[in-house]
């Protein structure tokens, strides 16, 4: 009963709150319909704050789509049995190999070409030389040698051998074949820590280079006590290249070197005609009519002036310097000149007199080897004969004297005080315009060193 009651009821109420509702619009219409508004504007709000972005990916209807391949049978790609399959190894030459165990390491079983490598002529200059070739084979899957190739320098000249072995009908076949090598620019820099030797062993540089690099600055830096740690170098060479393989550097085109602070730049310059030398960027030859040593990068044993001979054991005026170096070490003219003399001269033992201009005179003593004649010109750079131990000497060394109008004088200062040869105006133009293209270059090997640095 009381349910019933209850039930019956709610019409009533809900009748009540209507009546109630119109009555109040109609007294206060903007009172209620600005309530309205609101409730309905707080309500379109919150659900545009939680409203998702993109609909639920579950909810999303699923196709399924099959596509049919077209796939080319496995014998046109070579990979079934019976297909022909290349395979490609490459190895360098070392001191003790043999045919043998060239191959070995190469991957190559093949008695063919074990016994063309043993008895070939051609094949046997792989192991004759220097070693270091670089030796690259083509093999098929059963290891049997289809073709053999290697490159190497016959002697310092700008050509390199090429040997071929090829397998044709006849089997293996074998050539050696002449080629030109390419020249290709090569960019580094490095900062020096300790020595000089070290940085440029740092910056993998070729030996030939580095020794170049400290040939260009060699009257203006003394690399054996005027070196700071923190300075720094940069360098542009030629890399010599056959069919793409480095073979050796050439010579060097441009470097810079920071030495406490103080910039030396100098770039490779040839007038026609005349033989290249080394100029500043800033116009100014870094050429000189005497190079700073006969030797190409050497130590100096002993000095200019007084000393205790090693022989007589007194103190005694020594008129030139001593170079200590190996037996056999090239030795070289400080500048243009006429032999005067070649032979042997007493305690000088094997000597070399050169006679350049204005009186002045240069003696190379102790050699080993004399490579010119008297009366011979020879030019600044040219290699006259080797370091030795003849005559009074007490071991390997080269003894150089040079000789203003008679008189004695400190080779060391000679070389720093002698006089600049300047590119001449008819080549200015195109100096300028090599000396722009290798400063452009240098600051490339600069941003290498930072990029590596970082």
């Amino acid at each position: 009963m009381k349910f019933s009651s209850r039930k019956n009821k709610l019409p009533t109420l809900a009748r009540s709150a209507g009546d109630s509702l119109l009555d109040s619009l109609a007294r206060h219409p903007r009172r209620v319909m600005a309530g309205v508004g609101a409730l309905l504007l707080g309500t379109g709000v919150t659900a545009f704050g939680i409203a998702p972005l993109a609909p639920d990916a579950s909810l999303l209807p699923v196709q399924q789509v099959v596509e049919e391949l077209s796939i080319p049978p496995l014998s046109d790609t070579g990979l079934m049995t019976g297909g022909s399959m290349t395979l490609y190894r490459s190895d360098t030459i070392r001191r003790d190999d043999t045919a043998q165990s060239l191959l070995q390491r190469l991957g190559v079983r093949d008695p063919q070409a074990l016994s063309l490598l043993r008895n070939d002529s051609n094949a046997r200059q792989l192991f004759e030389g220097r070693t270091g070739k670089l030796v690259t084979v083509e093999t098929d899957e059963q290891q049997q040698l289809l073709r053999l190739k290697a490159r190497w320098l016959p002697d310092d000249s700008r050509v390199f051998h090429r040997l071929v072995v090829e397998r044709g009908d006849a089997g293996l076949q074998s050539r050696v074949e002449s080629g030109e090598l390419t020249v290709q620019s090569q960019l580094a820099s490095g900062v020096i820590r300790s020595s000089l030797f070290a940085a440029t062993d740092a910056a993998e540089l070729p030996d030939s280079v580095a020794v170049q690099l400290a040939e260009m600055f060699a009257n203006d830096i003394d690399f054996r006590r005027d070196l700071r740690e923190g300075d720094r170098f940069a360098v542009v060479y030629e890399s010599l290249e056959a069919d793409g393989e480095p073979m050796r550097a050439g010579k060097v085109l441009s470097a810079e070197f920071v030495n406490n602070g103080r910039e030396h730049q100098a770039v490779w310059f040839e007038e026609p005609g005349l033989k290249g030398a080394f100029y500043g960027f800033d116009g100014q030859s870094s050429r000189k009519s005497f190079l700073a040593s006969p030797l190409e990068f050497s130590r100096v044993s002993s000095g200019y002036g007084m000393r205790f001979h090693p022989v007589s054991g007194k103190q005694k005026a020594h008129l030139g310097v001593d170079y200590a170096a190996p037996t056999g070490t090239p030795v070289r003219t400080i500048g243009d000149g006429v032999v005067s003399f070649a032979g042997w001269q007493n305690g000088y033992g094997n000597i070399i007199e050169i006679q350049h201009k204005d009186n002045q005179l240069t003696k190379f003593a102790h050699l080993s080897r004399i490579d010119v004649r008297t009366g011979q010109k020879v030019s600044q750079g040219d290699f006259i004969g080797a370091v030795g131990s003849t005559g009074l000497s007490t071991g390997p060394h080269l003894h150089f004297e040079f000789r203003d109008k008679g008189v004695p004088q400190d080779p060391l200062e000679i070389a720093r005080q002698s006089e600049n040869i300047p590119v001449s105006p008819a080549a200015k133009a195109r100096f300028e315009a090599v000396a722009q293209s290798m400063r452009q270059q240098l600051d490339a090997a600069a941003t290498i060193r930072q990029a590596s640095a970082n």
